[in-house]
């Protein structure tokens, strides 16, 4: 089974300074970085927490109670929808723009809405949480809203990038990338 976010970084390491985009297909959205090791882990705690409340929903049900199975069986199933969500979270490209997928929404800006995507040094959340620490982040500044705060696409201490320092920079410049070559052209 092809598993394509593995080899995302490959792709980029590849293929050279000749080419900017080492993708035949650009309109397919794509996150141009692996997963991190925190989010891989926390995404597999819920996948064997949902085994065993699956391993629970089948107890359950031989013991004639079918409709505490079936309660176990929807717990485990919002368990796997988490964890899928929970690996599908990032920053995404594509020809169409940039997107943002975050645990209960996702927003795509146009690359013609794309006003700069730039790497800055501020005040980061750590793994999503309140805590604040200094770090770096790629934020996303749009051109169709004056007055919005630039928006944080990518952190070094989000889930993906906590811990690697040189990962967060080939991303950061992966999307850099896309957006130079797609504002140009929007």
């Amino acid at each position: 089974m092809p598993l394509p976010f593995l080899t995302a970084d490959r792709a980029f390491d590849d293929a050279g300074e000749d080419l900017a985009l080492p993708f035949d297909d650009r309109d397919q959205w794509r996150r141009p970085y692996r997963p991190g090791p925190w989010r891989v882990g926390a995404a597999a705690l819920l996948l064997l927490l949902a085994s065993y409340v699956l391993f629970a929903a089948v107890i359950t049900a031989a013991a004639g109670n079918s409709s505490g199975g079936a309660v176990c069986l929807g717990v485990a199933a919002v368990l796997i929808a988490c964890a899928l969500r929970l690996l599908r979270m990032g920053a995404w490209v594509s020809a169409a723009g940039l997107r943002r997928v975050r645990f209960l929404t996702t927003r795509t800006v146009p690359w013609a809405q794309v006003r700069v995507v730039r790497t800055v040094q501020q005040p980061v959340r750590w793994l999503g949480l309140p805590r604040t620490v200094q770090g770096q982040a790629l934020v996303l500044v749009r051109g169709d809203r004056s007055g919005d705060e630039p928006t944080p696409l990518l952190t070094t201490h989000n889930a993906d990038f906590l811990g690697r320092p040189e990962a967060f920079d080939r991303a950061a410049d992966g999307i850099e990338v896309w957006a130079d070559e797609y504002r140009q052209h929007a």
